[in-house]
């Protein structure tokens, strides 16, 4: 059988990446199973850039017995893990083997198991099928009309802002795991009053175990996009005192990531030391994945060890000092 390898800079498939720090699952070992950027939408805060495979027809991207394998080499290593997460730079649904290789991960292993998806995929009955094994499912809802839809998430044509509303409904009635359903506020965009009391009636009826408000923390794929500060978020959470509401911050310490590898450390301070480069030089320099080479990042522009310089519409990343 013929599948659609990953033509990204990188070269080649890499079906895993981590363990690395995730601001919401602990030490997660992330598990890629669509090539990069594609995806049902090309959401404007995306921290992965723009969406370069918009779609929704769902495919085999890749075998799925070399990402089991890839698993079993991993997990032989016994490494610290709070979860085995479906995610990366796209959208996991649209990879028509995930309910297979959640089911043959569930054999292997007592590890919790998470998707990450922005679902707009769960209005489909046989994606909802797929995921029920899972443990934790994590989807977004930016947006519940449609020309804030359009506006921050700018889908598929052929995506309906009330079928991927339906879509969630209708997990959570046959859904009996938890469910973390996650907003991102962009200033201007999706926190004005009329939208949020939208959401507020939506989610009632979805009834998440939580609701994670986050905002933009990394250079988003459109410039001029801005995040809506903490305490703008701390409005929100308290104007919707009936949903378990939390706020998502970000874990910037080394001391908070058990997985924090000195070698790939070293590994970014001396190629860095060289000349400065971008994130995207540093993944295919690495070989590392995109998110495992941010999270690296920010504890070392907190460490004040790395600064960042926009060189036009280019950022940067050079030793400080």
């Amino acid at each position: 059988m013929a599948y659609e390898e990953d033509a990204s800079p990188r070269g080649r498939v890499r079906h895993l990446f981590g363990p690395v720090p995730s601001r919401r699952l602990g030490i997660s070992l992330g598990i890629d199973i669509v090539p990069h950027k594609t995806c049902t939408l090309n959401c404007i805060y995306c921290e992965c850039g723009e969406t370069t495979r918009l779609r929704i027809r769902r495919r085999r991207f890749m075998d799925p017995a070399g990402v089991l394998a890839e698993l079993d080499r991993v997990l032989a290593r016994e490494p610290q893990i709070d979860y085995l997460t479906f995610s990366g730079a796209g959208e996991p649904t649209l990879n028509r083997d995930i309910g297979f290789l959640i089911a043959e991960i569930k054999r292997r292993t007592t590890l919790p198991v998470a998707v990450l998806s922005n679902g707009t995929l769960f209005y489909r009955p046989e994606v909802r099928r797929e995921i029920l094994p899972a443990d934790l499912v994590l989807p977004s809802l930016d947006a519940v009309s449609r020309d804030v839809f359009s506006r921050i998430n700018r889908p598929h044509p052929a995506l309906d802002v009330a079928r991927h509303v339906a879509g969630l409904k209708a997990f959570r009635r046959e859904y009996s795991g938890r469910i973390w359903l996650e907003i991102l506020f962009v200033k201007g965009v999706n926190d004005h009053p009329d939208e949020l009391r939208r959401l507020h009636d939506h989610i009632l009826d979805i009834r998440p175990d939580k609701v994670q408000l986050n905002s933009l923390d990394r250079p988003p794929a459109i410039a001029g996009v801005e995040p809506v500060d903490l305490k703008g978020l701390e409005r929100i959470r308290r104007g919707w005192p009936d949903l378990p509401v939390e706020i998502v911050k970000r874990a910037r310490a080394r001391r908070e990531i058990a997985s924090f590898s000195k070698d790939l450390e070293s590994d970014i301070l001396n190629t860095i030391a060289r000349r400065p480069l971008t994130v995207e030089d540093l993944v295919r320099l690495t070989g590392k994945n995109r998110l495992e080479v941010l999270k690296y990042i920010d504890v070392l522009e907190k460490e004040r060890k790395i600064s960042m310089k926009i060189v036009g519409r280019e950022i940067f990343f050079a030793p400080r000092g």
